[in-house]
C-alpha cells in the first residue's frame, strides 16, 4: 500500500481478554476523552498517518496506517507502557500486533463478535461503530481506515444477518443477570442499583426488569443521562453521594462507567455492610478500568464478581452450535479476501495510470512531431490517423494492463513487480501513491476499470490542434 509517495502499512495493536487479566487490561483502557486525545497524539507523529482506537471492557485495540511497522511497533509499546506503569517487555507479551489483512481480520472478528468473551455478543458491534466515529471527529482517520472500518461494520452486520451465532444469551450485560441470579437465587423483587448509564448499564438493567427484579436505583456522574436511562427501564435516579445509602438497602450493585478512579472503596464498603447488619451483598463490576476496589472482595458478607469471573458463566450458558460459528467464521474469510483484493489494487491502480499516461505523452510526442507531414491532410483522415495510433497504443499496453490487474489474485510480490514494470517503460521508479479517491474505491484519474481512454483527457488529436490554431 501507499501513502503519498511512500509505501505503508496497516498494523493493528491490541491487548484483550485472551492475553491479559482485567487487572492488566485496565492499565491501558482509555476513557472517551482519552481516547480522542491518544489518536490525535498517534496520528501526530511521524510513523503514523492514520489512526482508530477501541477501549472496551475486554479490550484496547490500535489500528493505524504506518511507514515502518516496526519502529511504529516499538514507539507505541512504550507508549502504552509508560500509560500502564510497566516495563515495555512485560507489556510486550501480552500485546498481539497483525499487519495488513491479518490486521483487518482481527477488526472484521472483533466486530462479528467471534473474538468476543461471549461469543457473538452484539455490544460490540455499535462499541467498533463509536469508535470509528470518534476517529473520524478527531480528523485521524484516512482512505485506508475509512475504507477498513466501513467493511468491518458491514461483515458484522453480515454476520449477524446470516447466522445465529447471536441468538442465545450473548451480551455483557445478559451473562451479569445470569451471575446475580445464581448468586442470590431468585432475582424478584430484590433492589439493585446500577452505577452508570451507558449502553451496557442499560442493558444490564433491562436484563434485570425482566427478570422481575424489585426497584432499579441509577447513579451517574452525569445526572441527565441517569435521567433519560431511568426513564426508559423504569427506575429511579440517585445521586452518586446517595450510593452508601442506597447501596446499605440494595441486595445487588451493579457498576459498569468509564471512570478512572474507584467508584466503591474498601473502607466506604465496610461502613456499608456495618449498617446492613450482617445481610450480604453481591457487587458485580463490569467496567474496565475497574469501577469497584479489588479489595472490597474481602470485606465479610460481600461477594464481587469482575468481567473476568464472567467467563465461568459463559463457558456453561453460551451454547453457541459450532456450525453457526464456522459460517461466521466463513463470512469473515470472503470479506477478507475482498478487503485483500482491495488493497492490491491500491498498489497496482497508479502504476496503470502511470503507464498508459506514458503512452499517452510517446503518442502526443510522435503526433507533434510529424504535425507538418499533415497539412494537406483532412480533419477526418488527422482524426482517423490518431484514433489509429492510439489504438496502437492501446493494444500494446492491453496485456500489461490486464496481467498487472491480476497480480493481487495470484498472490504476488505486488510491490517488486511493480518496480520492474516502472523501470522497463523509463517510469518514476518510486511506485506512485493512489489518490483519496482511488483508496476510497471512488472513480478517479487512475480509474482502471476499462480500457478505454477518458475521452475529457487533456490530450489533443491532431485535428483538434489544427482547429485550435484556425480558430480566431
Amino acid at each position: 500500500m501507499s501513502h503519498g509517495r511512500n509505501p505503508v502499512e496497516l498494523l493493528a495493536l491490541g491487548i484483550s481478554h485472551k492475553t491479559a487479566p482485567v487487572a492488566l487490561r485496565e492499565l491501558v483502557a482509555l476513557t472517551e476523552s482519552q481516547t480522542k486525545k491518544v489518536v490525535q497524539e498517534l496520528a501526530a507523529t511521524a510513523e503514523v498517518h492514520e489512526a482508530v482506537a477501541i477501549s472496551t471492557c475486554n479490550r484496547t485495540e490500535l489500528y493505524m496506517v504506518v511507514g515502518d511497522p516496526v519502529e511504529a511497533e516499538t514507539r507505541l509499546l512504550g507508549m502504552l507502557a509508560r500509560r500502564a506503569g510497566i516495563r515495555p517487555t512485560e507489556l510486550a507479551g501480552i500485546i498481539y500486533s497483525p499487519r495488513n489483512c491479518d490486521a483487518a481480520r482481527q477488526l472484521y472478528r472483533v466486530t462479528s463478535g467471534l473474538e468476543s468473551m461471549i461469543v457473538g455478543e452484539a455490544e460490540v458491534q455499535g462499541q467498533v461503530r463509536r469508535a470509528y466515529e470518534a476517529a473520524l471527529a478527531a480528523g485521524t482517520t484516512g482512505p485506508l481506515t475509512n475504507r477498513l472500518f466501513s467493511a468491518a461494520l458491514q461483515t458484522g452486520k453480515r454476520v449477524r444477518t446470516e447466522t445465529q451465532i447471536g441468538s442465545q444469551r450473548t451480551s455483557v450485560s445478559t451473562v451479569a443477570v445470569d451471575l446475580a441470579g445464581e448468586a442470590v437465587g431468585d432475582l424478584t423483587a430484590r433492589d439493585v442499583v446500577i452505577i452508570g448509564a451507558g449502553e451496557t448499564s442499560e442493558l444490564t438493567a433491562r436484563a434485570l426488569a425482566d427478570r422481575g427484579v424489585g426497584t432499579i436505583f441509577v447513579a451517574n456522574r452525569r445526572a441527565a443521562r441517569a435521567r433519560a436511562m431511568a426513564e426508559r427501564v423504569g427506575g429511579i435516579v440517585v445521586s452518586l453521594d446517595e450510593l452508601p445509602a442506597r447501596m446499605t438497602a440494595a441486595d445487588i450493585v451493579v457498576s459498569s462507567t468509564s471512570a478512572s478512579h474507584h467508584l466503591v472503596e474498601v473502607d466506604d464498603l465496610e461502613v456499608v455492610m456495618e449498617a446492613r447488619g450482617g445481610r450480604p451483598l453481591v457487587l458485580i463490576d463490569i467496567a474496565v478500568p475497574r469501577d469497584i476496589e479489588a479489595a472490597c472482595a474481602d470485606v465479610p458478607g460481600v461477594t464481587l464478581y469482575d468481567i473476568d469471573d464472567l467467563q465461568a458463566v459463559v463457558a456453561r450458558n453460551l451454547g453457541v452450535r459450532e456450525a453457526e460459528r464456522a459460517q461466521a467464521e466463513e463470512i469473515v474469510e470472503e470479506e477478507i479476501q475482498r478487503f485483500a483484493r482491495w488493497m492490491g489494487q491500491l498498489d497496482v491502480r497508479p502504476t496503470i495510470a502511470d503507464l498508459r499516461h506514458h503512452g499517452e505523452e510517446i503518442v502526443d510526442d510522435v503526433l507533434a512531431e510529424n504535425e507538418g507531414r499533415w497539412e494537406t491532410a483532412s480533419p477526418r483522415d488527422l482524426d482517423r490517423v490518431d484514433a489509429i495510433t492510439r489504438a496502437v497504443m492501446q493494444r500494446l499496453l492491453h496485456e500489461p494492463t490486464i496481467r498487472l490487474k491480476a497480480l493481487p489474485e495470484a498472490g504476488s510480490p505486488v510491490h517488486g513487480r511493480l518496480q520492474i514494470v516502472r523501470e522497463l517503460f523509463g517510469l518514476d521508479t518510486q511506485v506512485a501513491a493512489p489518490t483519496r479517491s482511488e483508496a476510497d474505491g471512488a472513480p478517479s484519474a487512475h480509474d482502471d476499470t476499462t480500457d478505454a481512454l477518458d475521452p475529457a483527457d487533456n490530450v489533443r488529436t491532431l485535428g483538434e490542434r489544427r482547429r485550435r490554431r484556425a480558430a480566431p
